[in-house]
């Protein structure tokens, strides 16, 4: 026996073609980093500051505070020179959090 969802209602239909067009912000977290508050005021353009994850560390993909995905940082192909991209590399289970 095939399952098949219950009919939808016109509101419903339209409610989730409206979601669909709803942007949402992701944040896209390479590192932490936790200097002395001397060592911040003392720093200047040029500065470094080091962080808490080497280069090929996975990063990982916010909405809000929540973690949606980890992935890897890759240039984008055929893109404007530069410019950066995520492959992904782990969807978190949102229904379980986890």
């Amino acid at each position: 026996m095939v399952e098949t969802s219950p009919p939808r209602t016109p509101s419903e239909a339209l409610g989730s073609k409206l979601l669909d067009q709803v942007p949402i912000e992701i944040t896209v977290s390479v590192g932490k980093a936790r200097p002395l508050l001397g060592d911040l005021l003392r720093i200047d353009r040029g500065g470094v500051l080091p962080l808490d994850r080497r280069v090929d560390d996975p990063v990982e993909l916010y909405i809000g505070d929540r973690l949606i995905a980890r992935g890897e940082l890759q240039e984008v192909d055929g893109g404007a020179s530069g410019q950066i991209a995520v492959r992904l590399t782990e969807v978190i289970d949102t229904m379980t959090g986890g």
